[in-house]
């Protein structure tokens, strides 16, 4: 089998699919070798992987790249996956699976980017009639996905993703000013940071002043509302930016509670990383993240900001609960894992590429 895959993420995205990008690629290549190669399709190559792997560089833009890789692709490979974008699955002739990540512009108070919404409510429905596979990152996906679009259930299968092991490795903890609670992600309002600031002022003087609340991650689309707030209270938030993989372990294994209380996610990344450094998370209710979390954290209704504070006094007033979440989230992490996304993914590859010749 020879699969196609499109890699552009894998250097141009810092987080999200570029981070499923670079850890299906690799955790492929550590699997046993079945004769299966991969050819990468990219504007730019990300990283040494094994004679496996041969990239291709297409120095086009968009939307001209999807129609290059596309032809290219259905000349070279027997099967294609997509892993960006659903126009890709369009112009392939060969077999192609997609990922789906989630399902934001058809979600209601999903918070959706208004341009990225635009595009995927136009290309979706073409690349779904196309496609032989959909791989969805959680069942909370699958099953919006089956919802706005029923046609798809036969060939919808939840694949789900893992946490970097670098989270579980022994680092030392970072430290800031004063004992911290961490919230991680692109700031943007399905991140719901404003509810968390608003959680965070809430709270009893007596638990607030003797900690901070961390905000990470790089700016995105509509912040406006979230830096008003956070600098409403320029003593107890700090907003540290876009920071790299050892800074963020550092930053979870050092911080007192990590908090997620996002609206809505495909998968929620975060929270699985955060369990795995041993931080005692707390996330929504929402979409996929209790089934990512399950009994390893304190859920609950993003919307409510009481019990978001509630939450946030549990965790950081009761070291018996925090140690007792700290084992659970480990343990939770453990049952997820990058070589099960990779071997599973690789599968639904091989029987596309099989029944095409078949």
């Amino acid at each position: 089998m020879i699969a196609g895959i499109d890699a552009r993420a894998a250097a141009e995205v810092p987080a999200g699919r570029g981070r499923y990008v670079r850890e299906l690629l690799k955790a492929l290549d550590t699997l046993d070798d079945d004769g299966a190669r991969y050819r990468l399709y990219a504007r730019e190559r990300w990283d040494a992987l094994s004679a496996r792997f041969a990239w291709s560089r297409l120095g086009v833009s968009d939307p001209l790249w999807h129609v290059a890789a596309a032809a290219r692709a259905s000349r070279s490979c027997d099967v294609f996956l997509s892993t960006n974008s659903y126009l890709t699955a369009w112009f392939t002739t060969v077999p192609t699976a997609i990922v789906v990540y989630d399902l934001v512009p058809f979600v209601a108070g999903a918070e959706a980017q208004a341009r990225a919404a635009r595009i995927e409510r136009v290309t979706i429905r073409a690349a779904l009639r196309r496609a032989g596979a959909l791989l969805c990152i959680s069942e909370a996906t699958r099953s919006d996905l089956v919802a706005y679009f029923p046609h798809a259930s036969g060939r919808a299968r939840v694949i789900p993703l893992a946490a970097n092991a670098r989270f579980a490795a022994p680092v030392e903890p970072a430290r800031l000013d004063k004992p911290y609670v961490l919230a991680a992600g692109t700031l943007e309002p399905r991140k719901n940071l404003v509810r968390l600031i608003q959680a965070w002022a809430a709270l009893p003087d007596a638990v607030r002043n003797g900690h901070l609340l961390a905000l990470v991650g790089p700016m995105g689309w509509d912040v406006d509302a979230t830096l008003v707030a956070a600098r409403a209270r320029p003593q107890d938030v700090r907003l540290l930016g876009y920071v790299d993989d050892d800074r963020l372990a550092a930053l979870y294994a050092g911080c007192a509670a990590f908090a997620y209380p996002s609206l809505y996610e495909g998968f929620g990344l975060p929270v699985l990383e955060a369990m795995t450094a041993g931080a005692p998370v707390i996330t929504s209710t929402a979409s996929s993240l209790p089934e990512v979390a399950g009994d390893a954290a304190l859920l609950v209704d993003p919307h409510d900001v009481r019990a978001l504070r509630d939450a946030l006094a549990a965790v950081l007033s009761d070291p018996g609960r925090v140690a007792a979440l700290r084992e659970a989230g480990r343990a939770r992490a453990a049952r997820f894992s990058w070589e099960r996304t990779a071997r599973e993914t690789r599968e639904v590859l091989r029987v596309l590429a099989d029944r095409s010749r078949g």
